[in-house]
């Protein structure tokens, strides 16, 4: 079974022999639901792929490829009228560099318009005279208007991949920049206003736009202002990523092979990698694809092992690229954001569908960026607001490994990753939580007064995992339901990795104000509580399983194995 991670060019996955998951039966919903559509989704959930089937079905040069490539899938048996009827514009605004300001953006954003028209000149075999028109150009605009004024009454389907990928990363460098490029009377919203004008003209017949966040929609729908945001319309909730059904086809086979239970792996697949829902409506969430495809592509078949990293170090760098997101607005607030997530596991806002950065970006803004980036996904709503949450266990490492930056900077102290490294290793083999317990005092005793106020037993978890999470060779749950009990902390063997000890952790904070009276009545407290898990039918009979209490005042640290 050959797994398409990474591969984004829709003909070379269907010839090639690749596994697909069929996404064809959108084609038709997009014809009906208009012309001019913005589909945003997370980083590395499958939009080039997408694109690229678009492109293949509707452009007239693959008209002798048609039953090839899609003569097995839902599109080849239900054809559009549509079908190979337009010469096809692609554009991808990925790889701009933000480097050296105004006039070298510009340069660059240039270059890549006329890059694309030329392209498509050369491709549909136009004369020469038509290029060396577009290079008479300067700006992008004008030569985006040369080139629909030479095409005439041609129709065409204009197909842009990560519009805005480059501005993403200027916007948390530089917004006055960033405002100047996007905002009226920059080069970008020049640009899309010619685009206006071409559906106008009926030279762009239809329109299909991809990317990350809406952070340009203000920009671009100003001056564009007849296209279709279906980002958070529930009937394209599952357009990309895979839904669950998908997901056990593609992993069943090698459950099956290794002798492995499918529905467990489905289970550790969904807890890692599912979760993402973008209407409050939709029927179902889906898997981040890529995350998915990963774990097909490495999944160790002779050994039938888990890989060792359940998360691709490509798709956290592209996750930790946009972590600087963070940096806009408040960024006190929008720390609060992420205390309350990783503490309280959700938070209300108003979901914004675009932004308009000229006004002040507030938290309902904040927490709307995160769930375009795919760092929060909606959980549900009340009659005002929507309540997002963290989608996955991929999700909540990352942000433990930012509250670790964070924890850092704010308090002007370094955890030093070896030590740290050795006590998580002495845990899982030799089943000793005494040294995590002393990493877990340096951490306390270097906190700043600004957060020694709010410290309470949540925010105690908080560290502990911010912790455990470093290096997470454990399945680590926080408030697992186990007959309906939710222990603290529970860290369960997770293939690869072979650990000798399997651990519960409950936890208890004692206030200094209370003196040796309130911490041996906190003490009581936990023992009677870890007593009490461990008679519990489903903790009982977990393998290797060591409980413990850990209770601090802020300042030291004890810890009691039961």
């Amino acid at each position: 079974m050959k797994i398409p991670y990474g591969e984004s060019n829709f003909k070379k996955v269907i010839t090639g022999g690749f596994v697909y998951i069929d996404k064809t039966d959108y084609i038709a919903k997009l014809e009906t639901a208009g012309s001019y559509h913005f589909l945003l989704r997370p980083r590395r959930f499958g939009k080039s792929l997408f694109v690229s089937m678009l492109w293949h079905y509707y452009d007239v040069a693959h008209q002798h490829e048609f039953e090839a490539l899609f003569g097995k899938l839902h599109i080849g048996q239900y054809p559009t009228p549509l079908k190979n009827s337009y010469q096809v514009l692609f554009m991808d605004f990925s790889g701009i560099d933000t480097d050296g300001g105004h006039d070298a953006i510009l340069q660059r954003f240039t270059s890549k318009v006329e890059m694309h028209l030329q392209t498509y000149l050369r491709r549909y075999a136009y004369p020469d005279s038509y290029i060396q028109a577009l290079r008479e150009k300067v700006s992008p605009a004008d030569k985006m208007q040369q080139f629909t004024e030479l095409l005439g009454e041609q129709k065409i389907l204009l197909l842009i991949d990560e519009y805005d990928h480059f501005a993403n990363t200027l916007l948390a460098e530089d917004l006055s920049l960033f405002q100047s490029i996007m905002g009226k009377g920059g080069f970008v919203r020049s640009f899309y206003e010619v685009l206006k004008s071409a559906t106008m003209t009926g030279v762009l017949d239809r329109l299909f736009v991809t990317g990350v966040t809406p952070l340009m929609l203000d920009s671009l729908t100003s001056g564009f202002n007849i296209a279709k945001n279906l980002s958070i319309n529930a009937d394209f909730n599952a357009a990309m990523g895979f839904t669950h059904a998908q997901t056990h086809g593609l992993l069943q086979p090698t459950a099956m092979q290794c002798g492995l239970d499918a529905d467990a792996v489905m289970s550790d697949v969904t807890d890692w990698y599912n979760g993402y829902r973008f209407h409050p409506d939709a029927a179902e969430t889906v898997f981040n694809s890529d995350m998915v495809l990963y774990f097909a592509m490495e999944f160790n078949r002779q050994r039938c092992a888990y890989p060792k990293r359940m998360l691709d170090e490509n798709i956290a760098s592209d996750y930790r690229k946009i972590m600087a997101l963070f940096q806009i607005g408040n960024r006190e607030a929008n720390y609060q954001v992420l205390d309350d997530l990783i503490n309280i596991g959700d938070v209300l806002a108003v979901q914004q569908r675009k932004f308009e950065l000229d006004k002040h970006f507030d938290r309902n803004d904040f927490i709307s960026l995160l769930a375009y980036m795919g760092f929060v996904t909606i959980s549900g709503e009340t009659m005002t607001q929507t309540r997002f949450a963290i989608p996955n266990h991929v999700i909540r490492e990352l942000y433990f490994q930012y509250f670790k930056v964070e924890l850092e900077q704010r308090n002007q102290l370094t955890l030093p990753n070896q030590t740290l490294a050795a006590a998580i290793e002495t845990l899982a083999l030799q089943g000793d939580l005494h040294p995590l317990a002393v990493e877990m005092q340096r951490v306390l005793q270097g906190l700043s007064n600004r957060d020694l106020i709010k410290l309470d037993e949540k925010h105690i978890k908080t560290l502990l995992l911010t912790l455990l999470y470093q290096f997470p060779i454990y399945f680590i749950h926080s408030e697992r339901e186990m007959d309906k009990k939710y222990p603290d902390v529970l860290l369960l063997e997770r293939s690869p990795f072979a650990v000798k000890h399997q651990h519960l952790i409950e936890l208890k904070y004692a206030k200094k104000g209370d003196g040796a009276a309130g911490w041996e009545a906190k003490k009581q407290e936990g023992i009677a509580q870890v007593q009490g898990y461990l008679q519990l039918p489903t903790i009982a009979a977990l393998p290797k399983l060591s409980a413990w209490l850990m209770l601090t005042d802020s300042e030291r640290v004890e810890v009691i194995r039961f």
